[in-house]
């Protein structure tokens, strides 16, 4: 499951920290595998500044769950200070860490921290290649055309490879190559048809072979949840939170801007900035309404089981608390899917999954 600490009208950023907490404290109760958290900035489509910040805080409450980060976005620090917190996290969490970065889309993020949006891709490379080095080696130095940085040796030293620990949240096809070069499995989080992601994964998986010489990890799937024995009202709650998600999403990354006409690296949002404005963002909405996971528990099962058989997804990763959902109506949704439709998915077999 993830916590994304998305703000809303109807409490203040304080209480959306409470509230988002509380369902974190219920994951491992619960049976969930993994726990992960998100990393944005300046507006309330998702308020966690400091993804490994959360993860860390909830290393000390947990014994057995996973942490993964989804994503802690490289353009936007020093890769110093993430190899060092990364390698700190993994300690204190006993190996429990899973490493997921990011490039980073949204314009009002990058001009926040100063960082311009052309230069995400190669920052991104730079970035990862001197953290991923450092976790393996425990020795830190770089002369690129970003980051120059001394010889030194990292304190604590990294203890645990992360070689089956490694994800990159990709959407575009840029991004997706440029993950297959770094080696990480891919996080994804559904905007377009699953049989275009298929495509994208095609590629990706034969890029993967050719540059490290065996398969690539199956990827996780991030799908946001409305889960209800009621199949009108999760239709209902579908329509109004899952809706009013992307409605955010809309706002915050700016997808009908022009101004990824002239950012490269961003050319699979030109393309979805031109549909957005061809079609109207209604359209866009109802879309990815029906990529999500929303139904009786039983369809929400058959929801993911589709999913699985387009992308080979050996992972589901569910949202449950968003758009200024209720708390309680948040609680139930997450505690409905966790006991009538969890179970069934974590019995699934491995193998069974599309390659």
């Amino acid at each position: 499951m993830s916590c994304i600490f998305e703000g809303h009208e109807a409490a203040s950023d304080e209480e959306v920290y409470r509230d988002e907490l509380k369902l974190a404290d219920l994951a491992e109760p619960l049976g969930f595998d993994a726990l992960w958290g998100v990393e944005h900035h300046f507006t309330s489509y998702t308020m966690c500044p400091d993804v490994l910040q959360f993860l860390s805080y909830m290393a000390g409450r947990t014994e057995r769950i996973q942490l993964g980060s989804g994503a802690v976005i490289l353009p936007w620090h020093d890769p110093v200070r993430v190899a060092e917190q990364v390698a700190v996290l993994d300690i204190i969490s006993s190996g429990r860490y899973i490493f997921g970065m990011g490039r980073g889309l949204g314009r009002i993020e990058f001009e926040g921290m100063r960082i311009p949006m052309d230069e995400s891709r190669e920052r991104f490379v730079e970035a990862s290649q001197i953290i991923l080095q450092a976790l393996e080696t425990g020795i830190i130095e770089y002369d690129g055309t970003y980051y120059k940085i001394p010889r030194r040796e990292l304190r604590p030293r990294p203890t645990r490879g992360f070689d089956d620990r490694l994800y990159a949240a990709a959407v575009s096809p840029e991004s997706v190559r440029i993950m297959a070069d770094v080696g990480a499995g891919i996080l994804i989080n559904p905007q377009k048809d699953w049989m275009e992601v298929a495509d994208d994964l095609d590629q990706y998986r034969q890029t993967f072979r050719e540059l490290k010489g065996v398969e690539a990890p199956a990827p996780i799937v991030t799908g946001w949840v409305c889960c209800d024995e009621d199949e009108i009202k999760a239709r209902d709650m579908a329509q109004e939170y899952i809706g009013g998600y992307y409605e955010y999403v809309l706002n915050h990354y700016e997808l009908a801007g022009r101004h990824f006409d002239t950012t490269q690296g961003y050319e699979y949002y030109q393309r979805l900035s031109k549909a957005i404005h061809k079609h109207g963002s209604s359209k866009v909405v109802d879309n990815f309404i029906e990529l999500q996971i929303w139904g009786t528990p039983e369809q929400c099962y058959e929801r993911v089981l589709d999913i699985r058989s387009k992308v080979g997804n050996d992972g589901f990763n569910g949202v449950f608390s968003f758009a200024g959902m209720p708390p309680e109506t948040a609680e139930r949704n997450m505690r409905l899917f966790a006991a009538e439709v969890m179970p069934r998915l974590q019995q699934l077999d491995d193998t069974k999954a599309a390659s």
